[in-house]
């Protein structure tokens, strides 16, 4: 069984990142994670970061640089969640795949309930952060 690569923004505004929470109903229901999807056959990944923002909220994204990749090892799955920083100017979010979002400091990261595989992500958001103080 190979390796699912997933495409996952940092979305920054206002000194806050947007986290979003999975439906009850999906595999990971109820954990939180930086969106983004899985990316398909063909597409490079700021191609497929970009359709899946504007897919699942609504967002026209401008993907900007890469900041950590992490190989996690799920029951049944081992994903590759690369991580973009991206910008947006929209303002209104639509949910698809989420029942909730949460524009927070990202300092406050570890204080949520997140998907295992962006624990290691939200922990280099941390340690970036601090060194930007």
């Amino acid at each position: 069984m190979g390796i699912t690569k997933v495409l996952c923004g940092l979305i920054i505004k206002d000194q806050q990142i947007l986290i979003c929470r999975r439906k009850p109903e999906k595999s990971l229901g109820g954990y939180w994670e930086f969106p983004g999807g899985k990316l398909e056959e063909g597409e490079t990944y700021e191609e497929c970061l970009a359709r899946e923002l504007q897919e699942e909220l609504n967002l026209r994204v401008t993907v900007k640089n890469h900041f950590k990749t992490v190989i996690h090892q799920y029951d049944l799955k081992t994903i590759e969640l690369i991580s973009y920083r991206c910008e947006t100017e929209d303002a209104v979010i639509k949910l698809v795949d989420h029942d909730q979002i949460e524009w927070i400091k990202v300092p406050d990261l570890l204080k949520w309930n997140l998907a295992p595989a962006d624990v290691p992500i939200a922990e280099a958001l941390i340690e970036t952060y601090k060194l930007s103080e």
